[in-house]
């Protein structure tokens, strides 16, 4: 990934009583998050999330964080701190204890009981964990922690005061104002108000809905909708979201247990965490409604009710299989209804409406955000913004979690409500925070880890170029003997295609001039093995172009007899 800052230069040396963030992710994108805090030589660092893969990225599982510019100074971390427990904020954990594994864990209940299965998953020992909730403080090395109560689409999230000498930074997480909030648990607006007044020397907010206008609606606006999806249907209901999504699940046990249904979870992850969820009271099961997916399938199909993960149209995920009709045991049938609970994240759109049709086909009745008010956003919009920068009165403020433009749309709603000092950064973009005064002073290198099934970082820009071309243009080989006393062409040019329609194209036309080409560039003196392969690379990629239309992967291949 190409810096985009290529005006800034290395940051130089932190000075006395100054404090550095260094973004690793989740600035100028939405997901990867990770933020690591510099003070007095010690580091903290704030989320360690993935970001999710899209179409070109062919092959990749997940997407990393960048940890190159802190992987010489990881003896110096103080501690992970976790907002919440969604993917792209505690995801690459893992990666990251491998590298060091005893780095300490600050999260809430719920959200470090869902990270210890991916522990367990990666064979890491447990690390010690510090268990934490809204109003603990917690001293660790020269960095004093406040945690805050913040509502989100998933329960137990907070935001973090971080209190150092250079002042106090105002980490906000993921959060929204929902003032009816499913669990009753709503942002402690009053605990932002009183940090404000102590002065927040550096406001770190989240940027995802700041071109929203108004506020986020609330989860009981959806209620009604769920409950009128479950009136009407006559026959089998599926519901896909998030597997993380507690208060949807939530909503959808209690519509089930209201219209004399039983439900079973579909998808190991949406088992997994439901089952945490509900262990630890934040999630409340009606007796008797729930079951196995086994049982279900006894039941006459107006009393089935299956949650299921796939709202992204994931290829691998329980609903995708469910409209390939390739599940185990789930197959739609005419007058079924599926309720995709969830947003529509950018990238996704192809994916997740080739599942609507490839359901619509089978006689399913598909509801989503097109058609209803079936998902809410966990962030906060343009009037809660307004609202925090107004009781926080901040200092200085850096927009985080968001593309470029969400964040730029931030600043604005900074700067309207009177703050003087709003930093715009990007990953790895290095802000100071030095005599009350925040500034960009510098930038690291940072860039995407790829996950590759067991490969970490080994994949590179330039390897995904390669699959890409493959993917969509093929290839050619091209096989050339040439003889090592004459320099001539003794066999070949042998000239295989692979999804370039071969059949269709007839090589024989170029293998004279690939030939010529040869003899001319041998009498030139040019006998080098590479020089000799580029050359029938040009010879055979210009023919191609110009006859065909197309760039596919050339392999060249010229041998010595």
């Amino acid at each position: 990934m190409s810096h985009p800052h290529p005006e800034l230069s290395e940051p130089p040396a932190l000075p006395e009583g100054g404090l550095r963030v260094i973004p690793l992710g989740g600035l100028g994108e939405v997901g990867r998050n990770m933020t690591v805090f510099e003070y007095d030589g010690r580091l903290l660092i704030v989320d360690c999330g993935v970001l999710f893969p899209e179409d070109h990225h062919p092959g990749v599982d997940l997407i990393l964080p960048d940890f190159g510019p802190i992987r010489d100074r990881l003896d110096r971390v103080e501690a992970l701190v976790l907002t919440h427990g969604h993917e792209d904020h505690i995801g690459a954990t893992p990666y990251l204890l491998r590298e060091r594994g005893d780095i300490p864990l600050v999260g809430s209940e719920l959200t470090l009981a869902l990270l210890d299965p991916k522990l367990r998953e990666h064979r890491l020992k447990e690390t010690v964990h510090h268990k934490v909730k809204e109003g603990d403080r917690l001293s660790l090395g020269p960095f004093d922690l406040e945690f805050v109560a913040v509502n989100h689409s998933i329960p137990d999230a907070l935001a973090v005061a971080i209190r150092t000498g250079a002042g106090m930074v105002l980490h906000t997480g993921d959060f929204k104002m929902d003032q009816l909030p499913l669990d009753g648990r709503i942002t402690d607006l009053r605990a932002f108000a009183r940090l404000g007044e102590e002065g927040v020397d550096l406001f770190l907010t989240d940027s995802t809905n700041a071109e929203t206008p108004g506020f986020t609606p609330a989860e009981t606006s959806i209620t009604p909708v769920i409950d009128r999806v479950f009136r009407e249907s006559s026959q089998r209901i599926i519901v896909a979201c998030f597997a993380s999504h507690v208060h949807r699940v939530q909503q959808v046990l209690d519509a089930a247990h209201a219209h004399e249904r039983q439900v079973a979870y579909v998808g190991r992850s949406m088992v997994r965490n439901m089952a945490i969820a509900r262990d630890l009271g934040y999630l409340k099961v009606p007796p008797g409604t729930l079951v196995d997916t086994k049982d279900l399938a006894d039941l006459p199909p107006q009393h089935q009710v299956l949650i299921s993960t796939g709202s992204q149209g994931e290829p691998m995920s329980a609903l995708s299989r469910i409209a390939q009709r390739n599940h185990n045991f789930v197959h739609i049938e005419e007058g079924d209804t599926v309720l995709l609970a969830s947003s529509l994240i950018p990238g996704n759109e192809n994916a997740v409406y080739r599942v609507i049709n490839g359901l619509a086909r089978w006689g399913a009745r598909v509801v989503h955000k097109g058609n209803a008010l079936v998902h809410v956003s966990g962030h906060a919009s343009a009037g809660e913004l307004l609202y925090c920068y107004n009781i926080v009165r901040p200092r200085n403020v850096l927009p985080v979690h968001g593309e470029m433009r969400h964040m730029l749309a931030n600043r604005d709603l900074a700067k309207a409500t009177g703050v003087e000092n709003v930093v715009v950064a990007e990953d790895g973009v290095v802000v100071d925070l030095v005599d009350g005064v925040a500034s960009i002073t510098g930038k690291v290198d940072c860039g995407y880890v790829f996950v590759d099934g067991s490969s970490v970082g080994d994949i590179t820009e330039s390897d995904l170029k390669d699959r890409r071309i493959l993917g969509e243009e093929g290839f050619i080989s091209v096989i050339v003997v040439m003889d090592s006393v004459s320099g001539k062409v003794s066999a070949g040019p042998e000239i295989h295609a692979r999804g370039f329609v071969e059949d269709a194209v007839d090589f024989e036309e170029i293998k004279q001039p690939i030939i010529d080409a040869l003899d001319r560039a041998v009498a030139e003196g040019n006998t080098d093995t590479y020089q000799l392969q580029q050359t029938v690379r040009r010879v055979i990629g210009r023919w191609v172009s110009g006859t065909h239309r197309r760039r596919p992967m050339i392999i060249p291949v010229v041998i010595e007899s």
